[in-house]
């Protein structure tokens, strides 16, 4: 399986959100910087999902943390993201961060239809 010490997020693991999960992976964490991949995002309940894009067009925006203990952080964050249960899967991408061009990074998709799911156009869920 691939491996990366980096993880990004883009909804209710961003620190701004303030949850008990955000203020996990902080503890856990040393943040890196803001930066963004190629997809689009969508309102799936009170939480975002993402998916990825080709078009550079398309951006998703959070931020991007170098993990301390991969193995611990993603025994819990795979069950908060309902990974076992196919709501979101894991997967290795490119993030893209002002200082660094790419950071080989796991997020979490969305693995569900959006089809009837609301586009957040700005890519950024707390501007949404």
């Amino acid at each position: 399986m691939a491996r990366s010490k980096y993880l990004f997020v883009y909804g209710t693991l961003l620190d701004r959100v303030d949850t008990d999960m955000s203020r996990f992976l902080s503890e856990h964490s040393e943040l890196i910087g803001k930066g963004h991949f190629k997809g689009k995002l969508y309102l799936a309940s009170w939480y975002p999902g993402a998916i990825l894009s080709e078009d550079k067009g398309d951006k998703v925006f959070g931020r991007i943390y170098k993990l301390k203990d991969e193995e611990r952080v993603f025994k819990v964050l795979d069950a908060y993201e309902g990974v076992e249960d196919g709501l979101y899967s894991r997967e290795i991408i490119d993030v893209y961060v002002q200082d660094h061009p790419i950071y080989k990074s796991w997020v979490y998709l969305y693995n569900l239809p959006i089809t009837d799911l609301k586009r957040i156009a700005s890519g950024d869920f707390l501007k949404q």
